[in-house]
């Protein structure tokens, strides 16, 4: 197929054109792939959980009738085991689930202010 010459610079303009803008967009647009639009998405869900979960912690552990105990215990913990022993205790196990969360104590540990 024979093109005219001067439709060459043109082609290679709007070429270098379209990965100019490609390249300026993923780095300085804020343009993201759909799995880091997902990835950040599931990471505010996840901590706009932990945060609406920190009142019922402090409730349990306001209205808890060995809070005194409980509260010493972690308090004697060393600060890198205060987590630990904060679900230890049961103030980091939301109604409805078995087990203790983690993000939930940490966030619960910093809210009690000991």
């Amino acid at each position: 197929m024979n093109m005219p010459e001067w439709l060459k610079p043109g082609i290679y303009g709007a070429l270098i054109g379209a990965v100019f803008v490609g390249v300026v967009g993923f780095t300085w647009g804020g343009w993201v792939t759909g799995g880091t639009a997902n990835d950040r998405a599931m990471a505010m869900s996840r901590d706009d959980v932990v945060a609406s979960m920190v009142p019922v912690c402090l409730d349990m552990a306001r209205s808890d009738p060995s809070r005194t105990d409980k509260l010493a215990t972690i308090r004697a913990a060393s600060s890198y085991q205060r987590r630990d022993a904060l679900m230890d205790a049961g103030l980091a196990t939301m109604p409805g689930t078995d087990a203790p969360n983690r993000d939930i104590a940490q966030a619960c540990l910093a809210a009690l202010e000991l």
